[in-house]
């Protein structure tokens, strides 16, 4: 796939898409082309029915996201209609981060923090690096958190947890960030990327259909009730066991075999 940035990789590796942010000098901090970038890779990456789960990390081992480049919004974010593009490009690729069906993993090593800590709690599962940071330093910079972000804070750590980190603007390390729930799973610097791959391992081997079926009600569950779209789980439920998988599940199940799913 050909990107107009170098400062986002896109690496196909079986049935696993790596997402790279590439732009260690700044610590791998967001510029505009990146998100548009990020659209791009997602989209693709959801569209190839031989990616079974995404994986996004940071270059270097100094930075997952640390947040927006600063340096572009004297040009990209000059004036309001300047401002105004700038956020449709991002909120085009924070939607797609959203709406993705597949499993998407953040593995996440030193700085995330602001906007790199919103990507990464709209990734289903986050395993860290004992050496990461993270912090929503909004209330340092007089701005408002999205409300996208803070529901996406709330739904992981709670209500209490959330304004604790929002009014103090305080760093958090990786182990406090796993007893509040911010992440899932730490581990040594130099196990991360081995425990990540041994992770999306497992989901390659697992139904397609299912998993998506999984990640669809759950997203649901944690809607308001008068928001959930009970139709799709049912149709998603459907298509699971109306499915040539749901018949070689229970095939390798009685043969005590392993499964080969197709994702049909």
């Amino acid at each position: 796939m050909k990107l107009d940035t170098d400062k986002m990789l896109a690496e196909k590796d079986g049935a696993i898409g790596w997402v790279t942010f590439n732009n260690p000098a700044r610590r791998n901090a967001m510029s505009l082309e990146m998100w548009a970038a990020l659209d791009a890779i997602l989209s693709d990456f959801e569209a190839d029915p031989a990616i079974r789960a995404v994986v996004m990390r940071g270059a270097g081992d100094k930075a997952f996201v640390s947040g927006a480049d600063i340096s572009q919004f004297a040009e990209k974010r000059a004036d309001a209609e300047a401002a105004a593009a700038y956020a449709r490009t991002s909120e085009n690729a924070r939607q797609r981060l959203a709406s993705i069906t597949k499993p998407l993993i953040a593995m996440i090593r030193g700085f995330c923090m602001g906007g790199g800590l919103g990507i990464a709690m709209k990734a289903d599962v986050r395993f860290a690096a004992d050496d990461s940071i993270f912090a929503i330093p909004a209330a340092r910079l007089s701005i408002a958190y999205s409300f996208d972000n803070v529901r996406d804070l709330v739904n992981l750590v709670g209500p209490s947890f959330a304004k604790d980190i929002l009014f103090s603007a305080r760093r958090l390390s990786a182990d406090e960030a796993l007893r509040i729930g911010l992440v899932n799973r730490v581990v040594a610097p130099d196990a991360l990327e081995g425990v990540v791959r041994e992770y999306v391992g497992l989901l390659a081997d697992n139904a397609p259909l299912s998993m998506r079926a999984s990640k669809a009600t759950v997203n649901e569950v944690i809607r308001d009730a008068a928001d959930r779209d009970m139709d799709l789980i049912e149709q998603l439920g459907r298509a699971c066991f109306d499915s040539a998988d749901y018949a070689e599940g229970r095939q390798a199940f009685m043969e005590k075999r392993r499964p080969v799913f197709r994702g049909v």
